[in-house]
């Protein structure tokens, strides 16, 4: 909400209890409809006049099938979204090859957006695997369990690769994503630059924290006993640990570059420096010669030298 208003636009939220929304710092500047995705009757109202409908619904926190739950969901918005002429729908789910046998939750994402699409409206869906911030259900997981555990016995998916990525990295596709006409229609796989397992990220996170955190994986815990381990540690509920646990053995790394040819200047990185520019400037800018590089100076030296040589190894013309 902040971005969108940020950026001057004019923001109606759907919810289906508005009073669960006091207090928030944006919802002065913002229109409040009660409605409910579940009950196609009270959506008309809050599509009225909308050019672009956000959809960030996902029900596995609740009781019984979510998968079915999500779907039906996902129809009943996208057939409100075609009646009132809305130009775009932007959604967010969940990264992974649906040719590789993806879990029921990886699965269910992706349905999801099949169902948005069912409508005719064309569809933005950006997919991602963890996401990198607070109220991230799947990185809140992994923190809580290196905050509280020094010693972790953990099943083998902590060697499953992924590709997170930074919540404000997708918080600006998404503000972005409306005014890219060449992502209507598109299936966008987005995450940071950085593939590594999860037992990297896990003692990653343990060095940023200033913790010392030893992983021991063993070949038997199963889904189960992994979830009910969740939920002992962590505040991750049962219902909402067990499909996630079961995402885990899934390989989460995005397969092609669209967001980077359809997005170019959304990923950036940076770091705040407490000195004035001239000495900054100086020192990137010295680089090379005696001082050496940041890296691979062994390398550039022996490059250097061959080069140096090469004018006097060249064949000479004969008489």
């Amino acid at each position: 909400m902040p971005r969108l208003l940020q950026a001057g636009q004019r923001v109606r939220v759907l919810a289906r209890d508005p009073a669960r929304l006091a207090g928030r710092s944006w919802a002065e500047g913002v229109e409040i409809v009660r409605g409910d995705v579940l009950d196609p009757a009270t959506l008309p109202p809050a599509f009225e006049g909308v050019e672009v409908a956000y959809y960030l619904v996902h029900s596995m926190g609740a009781h019984g099938a979510f998968a079915a739950r999500d779907v039906e969901a996902a129809s009943a918005f996208a057939e409100a979204a075609r009646a009132a002429g809305v130009k775009r729908i932007v959604y967010l789910g969940g990264l992974g090859d649906p040719e590789a046998g993806p879990s029921d939750h990886l699965r269910s994402r992706q349905d999801t957006g099949d169902a948005l699409r069912s409508a005719g409206v064309p569809v933005t869906e950006f997919r991602a695997a963890v996401v990198v911030g607070s109220g991230s259900i799947s990185f809140e997981m992994i923190r809580w369990l290196v905050e509280r555990l020094p010693v972790m016995v953990c099943p083998r998916w902590v060697y499953q690769r992924i590709q997170p990525i930074a919540i404000h990295d997708v918080l600006s596709y998404l503000v972005a994503a409306p005014g890219v006409a060449e992502a209507a229609g598109k299936v966008v796989e987005i995450g940071g630059a950085d593939v590594l397992t999860y037992r990297e990220m896990m003692l990653g996170y343990a060095r940023k924290r200033g913790l010392r955190r030893h992983l021991f994986p063993v070949p038997i815990l199963t889904p189960r006993l992994s979830s009910h381990w969740v939920r002992w540690m962590t505040p991750v509920p049962y219902a909402i640990a067990r499909p996630l646990v079961e995402g885990l053995r899934n390989e989460v790394v995005g397969r092609d570059d669209s967001a980077r040819r359809l997005f170019p200047a959304i990923e950036h990185r940076g770091i705040q420096v407490a000195l004035p520019p001239e000495p900054l400037f100086r020192s990137f800018t010295g680089l090379g010669g005696e001082r050496g590089w940041l890296y691979q100076n062994l390398v550039r030296r022996v490059v250097e030298r061959a080069q140096t040589l090469a004018p006097l190894a060249a064949p000479q013309a004969l008489p």
